[in-house]
């Protein structure tokens, strides 16, 4: 892209003439992916209402590029940099929530983790052909370029976490944080909204809400199980049940979002509440009184905030033992042939030593993620935190797609 073609924006040369509010500390939101682009929309709210702060957003323009990411950053109305002209910048903090191109940024960067755990729960990295080595998120390689550390804080969710880098990456231990999971913080504190959402997913107080939640890759319930929707549709009587279904990002990035809709179009029409991926999957966690899921996160997310929890999917022998996907796999029921209502009966028998472990799993600071952030935060771009506590908006209500 040439230069002719970049944003005359808040920062750069000639900015001074530009701006209204002047002397702003500059934040860029960096999204390679829509996963990434979700977790960050959990924190950038614990900045962007300062007056002193500028927030930008980029996504990486790379040959192996996810599509339908400008989209989805645009929609959330932020304002959009490109990436050739952000590389050419220095800001006073950088927000990301994958290790992608870090090594192309300038300024300080405040790395979180995508999903539940900083720590994979495949055994190998999925990108491998061949299994050769354990993968984490705390390898050596994606937390160094040229023997360069490239966080400055390094946002882990667990005391596990920390103990786990000490060995995978030592040198990486003095910017590491402990900050819990915020995401999780905000669903449990979302707890107290959960019959605004059932209303608005069109539930009444009797009807119990099953969702189906599937990460993405072959070994996931919609890979392997793609008729699941439809059978518990069938299963069920829909006098006393509904159905949603929450699938990983990118299914809908790799697949399209015309395609994905078009396969479930027969069970939307049936009466499935689909989530979108850029909206509401949270507060449908909430929602639901039974989740039958796999080993993605969301799974692990339902399963922490007490949500009953039956397993029909999963990689059983490239699970990473210890982790969460894991935890969740030896103490969630195994979906199995025959009558739903004994096994959501066996499900919510075993939800409370469910809760208990994935909980522990996800985060070592319950509550107190998005404070231990904030002044993270603060530190890095060189600003007084304010004096009252962190706020943090409602989480959005679903919005299921028609067809």
């Amino acid at each position: 892209m040439s230069r002719e073609m970049w944003i005359r924006g808040p920062v750069g040369a000639g900015a001074e003439a530009r701006v209204t509010r002047a002397g702003c500390r500059t934040a860029l939101v960096v999204v390679p992916t829509m996963t990434a682009g979700t977790r960050l929309l959990d924190i950038v709210p614990l900045l962007e209402s300062d007056h002193r702060v500028q927030l930008v957003f980029t996504v990486p323009h790379t040959t192996d590029q996810w599509p339908g990411v400008e989209e989805f950053v645009r929609a959330q109305h932020g304002l959009l940099m490109p990436w050739e002209q952000a590389v050419h910048h220095t800001f006073d903090l950088v927000l990301a929530a994958s290790h992608r191109h870090l090594e192309q940024l300038r300024g300080p960067i405040l790395l979180v983790g995508h999903g539940a755990g900083t720590m994979k729960s495949h055994l190998y990295s999925r990108k491998a052909e061949t299994p050769v080595l354990p993968a984490t998120g705390l390898d050596r390689e994606l937390l160094t370029y040229r023997g360069r550390i490239l966080p400055s804080v390094l946002a882990l969710a667990t005391e596990e976490e920390r103990a786990a880098l000490g060995s995978l990456c030592p040198e990486a231990l003095p910017v590491a944080t402990v900050v819990g999971d915020i995401c999780l913080d905000r669903m449990i504190d979302g707890g107290r909204f959960r019959e605004h959402y059932r209303q608005t997913l069109g539930l009444n107080p009797r009807r119990r809400l099953v969702t189906i939640s599937s990460t993405w890759s072959t070994d996931s319930i919609f890979g392997r199980v793609p008729s699941l929707c439809r059978a518990v549709l069938e299963a069920l009587p829909s006098s006393r049940y509904s159905v949603a279904a929450v699938l990983h990002p990118n299914v809908w990035t790799v697949h399209g979002r015309r395609q994905v809709t078009a396969w479930l179009s027969d069970c939307v029409e049936a009466g499935l509440r689909l989530i979108p991926p850029d909206r509401g999957w949270q507060a449908t966690m909430i929602a639901s009184d039974w989740v039958i899921g796999d080993h993605g996160s969301t799974t692990a997310y339902a399963a922490a905030i007490g949500c009953p929890v039956t397993l029909a999917a999963g990689p059983s022998d490239r699970l990473r033992p210890g982790s969460i996907a894991d935890l969740v796999r030896e103490n969630a029921p195994i979906l199995e042939p025959g009558p739903l209502r004994f096994q959501e009966a066996e499900a919510i028998r075993r939800q409370e030593r469910l809760s208990s472990v994935a909980g522990a799993a996800i985060s070592s600071r319950p509550g107190r993620a998005a404070g231990i952030l904030r002044s993270a935060m603060y530190r890095l771009v060189g600003l007084p935190e304010p004096d009252c506590p962190p706020s943090i908006p409602m989480l959005p209500a679903p919005l299921p797609i028609e067809v």
